[in-house]
């Protein structure tokens, strides 16, 4: 006779399932992130340099709240030569121009069709093409550049599928031409400051990271024809973080990911109940577009997502744009000796600061240590950053590094991987909330050439 199952039997059984598809979570995530073969003939761009540019002729695409500012400081910059101006809408376009050409320059206008930016690359024949477009616009853009011979610098993220960053990364690859997602955060004055510190050894071994963006903008919904009349709709079809990398991009820099050190491996992503566009559609009275007052939005108000890496290290990252909170982009980097964290500036160092982890040196001690320790970069263009602006700067300071390094031949302080890997975060934190916090890998954009990729130096 056939013993029947008992319930402590079904228990064990069902459990001894669910151990097996836990312990089975990672590989089933590396079986998602299968790394495409490189072509033959296709080069690795992680410490590419380009040929020297005496002069870099500079094109422009999109010239809205975003890119207007751009166009106006890259066209101060020594060794540019601004050769086109494109935007969607004959107002923005002819404003940006007009701005430009008070320096001197003499650039082809171009708007009112949508493959007008197809035609300014023909025609002008750019060494760098600067995108400040909604994001769907980003990938089929940087890769039309790069086939057109130029160098594409694209407004974050770099793309929203991971299908669309390989297409980057092999197009970068196959044409040698630098793709470099702008993260201008990396350039603010604390976040050089903590990479030098960091790169210094003087919080030991580093073990943890926290990033965010955490910014209330529901306002967008009433700024008339600018971000939020596109990017309203983003939030309401899609469900994750859709924008990791202004909180994350310093951190993976203070943590060499996807170069030798380290790299993403996987993630898990949650997020909290969509309520608070809802809400605030419903009460507004100065909509953008009425169509806001009936959205489903399927995008929780915070989303929360944990990787780690391949050493074994975790990154915590928020993003949060419609909550009222305070500003916060977190900039916190543990590490065995100490902590070094932004909004406010706080840090915790064994031996430096105060006591043994129990507080945190804030305002004066913090700015004494923070001169000792100044980025070079920083000490040697910060002050003019600052008058010229751009987030504090910031924008500024990008934007001269990326000429700089075209004319120098030097590799760029971010490359096509990096602005990947970064961005793979939102599709990659979609697919984990639509999964209910199932692991996801990250896929090797360098297919293991991160491993002998040089880690960012502290520049000069």
């Amino acid at each position: 006779m056939t013993p029947q199952p008992t319930p402590r039997r079904n228990f064990l059984k069902t459990l001894g399932s669910l151990t097996a598809g836990i312990a089975a979570f990672p590989a089933i995530a590396r079986a998602q992130a299968a790394t495409p073969a490189r072509p033959a003939s296709a080069k690795y761009m992680g410490d590419f340099a380009a040929p020297k540019l005496d002069k870099v002729k500079v094109a422009i695409i999109g010239v809205g709240a975003r890119g207007s500012g751009h166009a106006a400081q890259l066209a101060t910059l020594e060794g540019v030569d601004f050769v086109g101006v494109c935007d969607l809408r004959e107002s923005a376009a002819k404003s940006a121009h007009a701005n430009v050409t008070k320096h001197g320059h003499t650039p082809k206008l171009y708007f009112g069709e949508e493959n007008a930016w197809q035609k300014m690359l023909a025609e002008t024949r750019p060494d760098a093409v600067f995108i400040a477009t909604p994001w769907p616009l980003h990938a089929p853009m940087c890769i039309g550049a790069m086939k057109a011979g130029a160098h594409a610098f694209s407004e974050v993220p770099i793309a929203y599928t991971v299908e669309e960053m390989w297409q980057i990364i092999n197009t970068s690859e196959a044409t040698g031409r630098h793709c470099m997602m702008m993260e201008n955060v990396n350039y603010g004055r604390e976040e050089l400051l903590y990479l030098n510190m960091v790169r210094q050894g003087v919080i030991g071994e580093l073990l943890h990271a926290e990033a965010a963006y955490i910014h209330p903008l529901c306002g967008q919904m009433e700024n008339g024809d600018t971000t939020g009349s596109w990017r309203t709709f983003q939030y309401a079809k899609r469900n994750g973080n859709l924008y990791p990398t202004h909180g994350l991009g310093p951190v993976a820099q203070y943590m060499s990911i996807g170069r030798s050190e380290d790299t993403f491996a996987r993630l898990v992503s949650f997020s909290s109940p969509a309520k608070g566009r809802a809400l605030y559609a419903a009460k507004s009275q100065h909509l953008t577009n009425p169509e806001f007052k009936t959205l489903d939005f399927k995008g929780g108000d915070i989303n929360t997502s944990i990787i780690k890496t391949s050493l074994g290290r975790t990154i915590m990252v928020q993003w949060d744009e419609t909550s009222p909170r305070p500003y916060t982009r977190h900039n916190l980097i543990q590490g065995t000796r100490g902590t070094l964290a932004g909004f406010p500036n706080r840090m915790s160092i064994e031996g430096v600061t105060k006591g043994h982890g129990e507080g945190w040196a804030e305002s004066e001690e913090w700015e004494a240590v923070a001169q000792k320790y100044e980025h070079p970069l920083f000490k040697r263009m910060g002050e003019l950053s600052k008058k010229m602006g751009g987030h504090g700067g910031m924008d500024f300071l990008m934007l001269y590094r990326i000429i700089e390094c075209l004319r120098s031949g030097a590799p760029l302080d971010q490359n096509v991987y990096e602005s990947c890997l970064w961005s793979a975060v939102g599709p990659l934190s979609e697919k984990s909330v639509a999964e209910d916090g199932m692991p996801q890998a990250f896929p090797d954009f360098t297919r293991g050439n991160w491993k002998t990729t040089k880690p960012l130096g502290i520049i000069g």
